[in-house]
């Protein structure tokens, strides 16, 4: 009779450490959380009524915005020399701050020894603080970088509101070192937002600083 005091009294000091180990993860959780892109406050505090005013939409959910970011690489140089899209797969991670994922090849060409499977280049998709950290850097150090730049060209949108840049090197991005590239190769990078025409799209990316070319 004894012993039974002794196994309740050594259960407890068990229960408080396992919830001391618990409590630092919903710290950093709750940390990581509170943060905002200047970006998202840029377009619900100026974009939204410039918008609203502009097309005269009755409520806020009309009024379009950036859904994702799309950044795609092609890397035709891989066939021969791997090592060429293992450093596109780390630049593109470096840009974006997120992993990669690497492209294959859906179809055989012969004529460009080009096999089923075969890994020719890296994409990455952005949602939500990543897009907006992405686009925020793009326009407003890695566009102004390109050499001789007026601007882009207002006429890449598909019809529905989405716009595709084409870029000819990486080295516009501040966190590419010149001396640590492999090669110098381009990108494609798609911005989908959810407006319904080109104007309401391009409206939405010249307001949140797209530079478009007049």
């Amino acid at each position: 009779m004894a012993k039974e005091p002794k196994s309740k009294a050594t259960s407890k000091p068990t229960e408080r450490k396992s919830a001391k180990k618990e409590a630092p993860q919903l710290d950093q959780g709750s940390a990581e959380s509170k943060f905002r892109p200047r970006l998202r406050d840029v377009y619900e505090q100026q974009v939204v009524p410039a918008l609203m005013k502009e097309f005269g939409y009755k409520n806020v959910m009309q009024v379009p915005k950036l859904e994702r970011v799309v950044l795609n690489v092609g890397m035709g140089e891989a066939i021969q020399n791997v090592k060429l899209l293992e450093s596109a797969v780390t630049e593109l991670g470096m840009i974006t701050g997120q992993k990669p994922v690497v492209t294959r090849a859906k179809k055989a060409i012969a004529g460009f020894k080009l096999r089923q499977g075969l890994p020719i280049g890296a994409k990455v998709t952005l949602r939500s603080r990543r897009m907006y950290e992405f686009f925020d850097r793009l326009v407003t150090l890695a566009l102004p970088r390109i050499r001789d730049f007026r601007g882009i060209s207002p006429k890449a949108f598909d019809g529905r509101g989405n716009y595709t840049l084409g870029l000819k090197e990486q080295l516009i991005f501040p966190e590419i070192k010149y001396d640590e590239v492999a090669s110098i190769h381009g990108m494609d990078i798609t911005v989908v937002t959810t407006a319904k025409t080109n104007d309401e799209g391009k409206a939405l990316l010249k307001h949140l600083g797209m530079p478009f070319r007049t």
